[in-house]
């Protein structure tokens, strides 16, 4: 396996990976209010079955998103194109941004997901930056448990941040 930069050719296969997810528990948000004090929480919700759900960009709006991106990392094996992630430099706050890691999904739990997070906090080391941040669908509590398992914390949420109108969890941690 081998971690390159993305070349235009390889954004059609990109596109064509399985995005989509599994998933059988949530993180739930519950917000409150009383006597000027807002309380948010977060708690680890079982569902009565496991789901199947897709990820909330497709087609148009990815590849808008690629352009974006600072840079664009592939993990290939041989010819075959195993997943992704993109990057955005955040000087301002001394950050490397994940927009998007993905594993083609029947390629996961292999370490793809492993190398390419730390090819990214390589990439983020190499430009000077001190924290990489993602953010994850509360649906997504696989990608929440391999955030946690790979010493990234909990940061923060950002309301409404997907275009489904989901909840992103924001997860991070120091590179240096």
């Amino acid at each position: 396996m081998r971690i390159r930069a993305a070349k235009a050719k390889d954004l059609e296969t990109c596109l064509s990976l399985n995005h989509s997810y599994v998933t059988d528990h949530v993180w739930q948000m519950e917000t409150r209010e009383l006597n000027s004090t807002i309380t948010v929480t977060f708690r680890v919700a079982n569902l009565p079955r496991e789901i199947r759900v897709d990820y909330p960009l497709r087609g148009s709006d990815m590849l808008a998103g690629w352009q974006r991106r600072d840079d664009f990392l592939i993990a290939q094996e041989d010819e075959r194109i195993c997943g992704y992630v993109t990057l955005t430099a955040e000087l301002e706050h001394e950050r490397a941004l994940i927009g998007d890691l993905i594993v083609h999904r029947p390629l996961r739990r292999q370490g793809i997901g492993t190398m390419l997070l730390q090819a990214a906090a390589q990439w983020a080391c190499d430009h000077d930056l001190k924290r990489l941040l993602i953010n994850v669908q509360t649906k997504n509590y696989p990608a929440i448990r391999f955030c946690q398992s790979r010493g990234l914390s909990f940061c923060g949420y950002n309301d409404h941040y997907w275009p489904t109108q989901d909840i992103a969890l924001a997860f991070g941690g120091n590179i240096r």
